[in-house]
């Protein structure tokens, strides 16, 4: 009876609850991750095809729509300099541009964009080409910076932003003596979010930047204000989730953002390598959306961000206001009892 009564004292129905919790996550991460990046095949990549034929450019891109497994997405693109803009708009992803008064072709590719898909959107052009007994020499119109490994610095950054950000929130409300907040100490707890979002930005660009090491190009000011925002969003919405379920909120901000939103980020492999579902979640996701508007600061001149800002935005919005009305309800229901 005493080991039972220890064994009772010791593991709490609460604990055993938690436990059970922290087993699921640890399921559905490996589930998550390993079936996100263990088989990365390109599927309905975009693709441009160019030709001064029109002719020849609707029966290429007939010939590649019909390739096995769809791993292109073929479209006629009007000339060169077009295609080149729609790589850097990331509209898309590469371009054949076809000669038809010789055997040797162009295509053009964005290692920026990742490395991964760049390097596949190679082997398939090269394989597709030796089909037809050509040969194709290829340009990359926005290569990732030598110091950039693979182009994962920008997915690595924004992964350090979103840690930041759920581990300060969850530390504001976890910490000794804190409580469930009021609306005015719910108040303070987003402006300290906000101030270390801004530190974490600045941090964060220095060191990628030339001032450090010098992996990432692009705007400074631009690489800070998207850190500033990543870290945010993820921290207001780490809070919110933490005043709707208390601890257990700290795990579903995991879920969200590391379960979920790391393997469907677009870092290791780009997103038109991903199976559909994490294809799907990935740039509705924080660090999804954060590596995408990283890659574009840095490669693509700062075109397409306006999706990815917005949906990090969005969270920011969602987590404050979450955060500041279930405050404000929960004094609201107590007031009465306390007068």
């Amino acid at each position: 009876m005493k080991f039972a009564d220890e064994f009772k004292a010791a593991v709490t129905p609460r604990a055993a609850l938690l436990v059970i919790g922290v087993l699921a996550l640890q399921l559905l991460f490996i589930t998550s991750y390993v079936g996100a990046l263990h088989s990365p095949e390109p599927k309905d990549v975009p693709y441009g095809v160019v030709a001064p034929v029109p002719a020849v450019a609707q029966q290429a891109e007939q010939r590649l729509d019909q390739l096995p497994g769809s791993p292109l997405d073929p479209r006629v693109v009007a000339d060169r300099e077009t295609a080149r803009q729609q790589i850097m708009d990331r509209k898309i992803d590469g371009a054949l541009i076809i000669d038809p008064r010789g055997t040797t072709d162009t295509l053009l590719v964005a290692s920026g964009g990742g490395a991964a898909l760049s390097n596949v959107l190679q082997v398939l052009t090269v394989r597709i080409e030796a089909a037809e007994q050509r040969t194709v020499r290829t340009i990359d119109v926005a290569p990732a910076s030598s110091e950039d490994f693979n182009g994962l610095s920008s997915f690595y950054l924004v992964i350090g932003w979103c840690v930041g950000g759920y581990l300060c929130a969850s530390i504001m409300s976890i910490s000794a003596g804190a409580l469930r907040a009021s609306p005015q100490r719910a108040g303070i707890r987003i402006g300290a979010m906000a101030l270390v979002s801004v530190v974490g930005g600045i941090g964060g660009a220095l060191i990628v930047g030339d001032t450090i090491l010098g992996a990432l190009p692009g705007s400074f000011w631009g690489l800070t204000g998207l850190g500033a925002l990543v870290t945010f969003a993820v921290g207001a919405i780490t809070l919110a989730l933490q005043e709707l379920t208390g601890v257990v909120g700290i795990g579903l901000a995991v879920l969200l953002v590391v379960v979920a939103g790391n393997p469907s980020a677009g870092g290791a492999f780009p997103l038109p390598m991903l199976p559909p579902f994490w294809q799907a979640i990935g740039p509705w996701l924080p660090p999804g959306a954060g590596t995408w508007a990283a890659r574009s600061i840095a490669y693509f001149e700062g075109n397409a961000l306006t999706k990815s800002l917005l949906v990090l935005s969005a969270w920011a919005v969602l987590g404050v206001a979450v955060t500041l009305l279930v405050a404000a309800l929960r004094e609201r229901k107590h007031r009465p009892a306390q007068s």
